[in-house]
Order: C-alpha cells, then structure tokens, then sequence
C-alpha cells in the first residue's frame, strides 16, 4: 500500500499518479488533499510519515508545488528518509542507495509523464543492502 499526499499546490500531480496506480492495480490511500482545499503541506507531510513509520503503507509520496516543503516537513519525522526527486535516476537511487520511504515531487516543476516515469522507477528498484545500508544507518545515527 502506498501513501498518497498533498498540498492544494500539487493535488493534479497526485491525481495523475492515482490514475496510472488504478490503471495498474496499485493499491493506494490517498491522505489528501482533495480538489483545490487549501492544506499545509506541513500537515500531510507529517501524516503520511506517520502512516509509512506505523507500517499501516509500505512507500509514500508526498506532492506540493516544489516537492521541497513536503520533503523537508517530511524528513522532521523521526525516522523517515524522504527524497525530493525531479528526475528518473535520482528516484531510483534514492530507493537503491538512501532506503528512501518517500519520495517528493512538485507539481509546478514536474510534468505529468515524467511524473509517472519517476514513481514507476521508485516503484521498481530495491535497496541495495551492504555499503548503502552502512551510509543509511550513519543517516539515521545523526538524529540521535
């Protein structure tokens, strides 16, 4: 199960990936926002961590206009790595090497295809283990 969230300023982007996640029977809870009802990003970045720490979903993507308030807010959450990511190779690594939970994207900087391309390949690729794993432990050691 994946975790969907948004601001008001990236929910046509989330609309997108939920429509290539129906098309390919991806299960997804959509934690909001819906249509153009003003949210702080803050707000659903911190509940959709929540979500992904509680195990209630696996992956979570989060949306606003940059991609960077909702990474930011995101990453304040013990425990959660989450990667803005604008392209196809940075999503990729971002699972590969950082263990990433979540990824960030910005409706007004990203377009629609790329959109799916690069959650396709978050999706797709598997953490690597060994080097990374030492590198995302020493990540995690810095919040205590």
């Amino acid at each position: 199960m994946i975790a969907l969230g948004s601001d008001h300023g990236g929910v046509a982007l989330k609309e997108v990936i939920k429509e290539y996640f129906d098309e390919n029977n991806i299960a997804y809870k959509d934690y909001g926002t819906q249509a153009d009802v003003p949210m702080d990003y803050p707000d659903i970045a911190k509940d959709v961590a929540e979500k992904v720490l509680a195990g209630e979903c696996d992956k979570g993507i989060l949306f606003c206009g940059t991609g960077i308030g909702v990474s930011i807010a995101a990453n304040k959450v013990k425990g959660i790595r989450a990667a803005h990511v604008t392209d196809v190779f940075s999503a990729k690594m971002a699972k590969e090497h950082n263990n990433a939970q979540i990824i960030c994207l910005g409706e007004r900087i990203t377009g629609p295809g790329l959109a799916v391309e690069i959650v396709k390949a978050y999706l797709e690729s598997e953490h690597q283990g060994g080097r990374h794993q030492r590198r995302v432990d020493k990540i995690m050691a810095i919040e205590n």
